[in-house]
């Protein structure tokens, strides 16, 4: 994974390099400084953009995964058979009842519920993190656009 980011990294370098000595070499006549800062602000400009469309999906998913948790995967008869198997091995307990298997069950799920809940809770604040903190960039960028345009 990390090697995958450090290539598109390296491909994105690349190409703002490639774009901004294009830039100059054709632009020279009518002020090449012009370019490399229009290419800079569009770069922040997508970036950012870039950056507050991720937040938002993560964001969107964050709260479909509160709103409908995953299921728990483990069904009662799994759960029975592992508790059969720890008493095989341990003899000095005594066998737990039906009732009581049910009522662990039950509680084991609803924990796993609640922490699914609570990831997803986490995970939205930090999307939420994503979508605040570059927009303001955003919106600074693309007002000193509009009035490098005007």
């Amino acid at each position: 994974m990390s090697f995958v980011l450090l290539v598109i990294g390296v491909i994105l370098a690349i190409i703002f390099i490639v774009i901004i000595v294009a830039g100059v070499k054709v632009e020279a006549d009518k002020g090449g400084k012009d370019v490399i800062k229009n290419v800079y602000i569009y770069l922040v400009l997508f970036a950012t953009l870039m950056m507050t469309i991720g937040g938002s999906v993560a964001a969107f998913m964050a709260v479909a995964d509160i709103i409908s948790p995953v299921p728990y995967y483990q069904t009662f008869e799994e759960f029975k058979r592992i508790d059969n198997e720890k008493l095989m091995n341990n003899t000095d307990k005594d066998k737990t009842s039906e009732a009581e298997l049910k009522k662990q069950y039950d509680e084991l799920v609803l924990r796993e519920r609640e922490m699914q809940i609570s990831r997803a809770k986490n995970n939205l604040v930090k999307s939420f993190g994503w979508i605040i903190i570059p927009l303001p960039v955003f919106v600074y960028f693309q007002r000193r656009l509009v009035n490098r345009d005007m």
